[in-house]
């Protein structure tokens, strides 16, 4: 509690707003101002009045918060805490895929570098990718997507529009397997399934319904069962047990953890107040060039 009141008293002292991702640990969260998904965060954090941005989560969702508040101070508390999947890729990857495909939109999700971003042509996020290459990208031929895999073939499932794709994917999300839906359906026949498209299309096509980590906490606020099965990173449960205490949620497998979203702690959140540590600096050009990458996808959100 004294490290929690210290959290506050200094968040007040520096004008911060802290974030804390969905995959966040229970006590982290419980201190934050806002709760979400990556981009979803960083959206909530540029429409506040904070100077200060302390971002709970893994390296390029501060990156993402920086570009869309570049006169913010973004904070993370662990610059350790990055994103395997994200990291899969770099941008002159990106520049070779385009030097070979010169016809192609680049297409990338939100959890990739800043670098990357800024050599992308649009964003999508985990929510929209589909309407994205649906409406957006409709009459582009060739798309190269960029980093998951998973989630592309996601996308090709449910458009028919079939990617130049790279071969990225989530460690904890494949870390769920067709056998453990099975089993906990098995377990739980009344419970209906809910699972990330990062997932394998052996999971996802187990599942009742594939969504991203804010789509599941609606869908579980919404929906008339007590039971759902949830097929994505474990920290996730923590939010939809607060927000729905009259129904049960089980966890795919209990071995879908991501250790780097495990790596921020009370105390880390506390020092980076404390000391300003661990500032996000990026070069303006790319701040500029990513941002524009961001604003398209936003545009056709608005």
């Amino acid at each position: 509690m004294e490290i929690v009141t210290e959290i506050q008293k200094l968040k007040r002292a520096h004008n911060a707003v802290i974030l804390a991702h969905n995959y966040q640990l229970p006590e982290v969260q419980d201190i934050a101002d806002f709760v979400g998904d990556s981009l979803g965060l960083s959206i909530q954090a540029a429409g506040t009045d904070a100077r200060v941005i302390v971002f709970c989560g893994v390296y390029f969702m501060a990156e993402t918060a920086k570009i869309l508040s570049p006169q913010k101070t973004v904070l993370i508390p662990d610059k350790d805490a990055g994103c395997p999947m994200a990291d899969m890729i770099d941008a002159e990857q990106v520049r070779a895929l385009k030097k070979a495909n010169p016809q192609a939109k680049v297409l990338c999700y939100v959890n990739t570098t800043a670098e990357v971003k800024a050599e992308c042509d649009l964003c999508c996020t985990s929510a929209n990718a589909v309407s994205m290459v649906r409406d957006v990208l409709k009459n582009e031929k060739y798309i190269i997507f960029v980093p998951d895999q998973h989630l592309a073939d996601h996308v090709t499932q449910q458009t028919g529009q079939e990617f130049i794709a790279w071969k990225g994917f989530c460690p904890t999300h494949v870390k769920i397997l067709p056998e453990h839906i099975l089993r906990q359906k098995e377990l739980h026949p009344e419970a209906l399934v809910i699972v990330h498209p990062e997932c394998t299309r052996g999971v996802r096509a187990l599942a009742d319904r594939v969504l991203s980590t804010e789509a599941m906490c609606s869908f579980a606020r919404e929906v008339q069962v007590r039971e759902l099965i949830v097929g994505t990173e474990i920290g996730v449960l923590h939010k939809m047990r607060a927000e729905n205490s009259d129904k049960v949620f089980y966890a795919a497998t209990e071995h879908a953890v991501c250790p780097n979203m495990k790596m921020t702690t009370l105390e880390k959140v506390l020092w980076s107040l404390q000391e300003m540590r661990h500032e996000i600096i990026l070069p303006q050009e790319t701040i500029y060039r990513a941002k524009q990458c961001i604003r398209r996808m936003l545009e056709y959100r608005a």
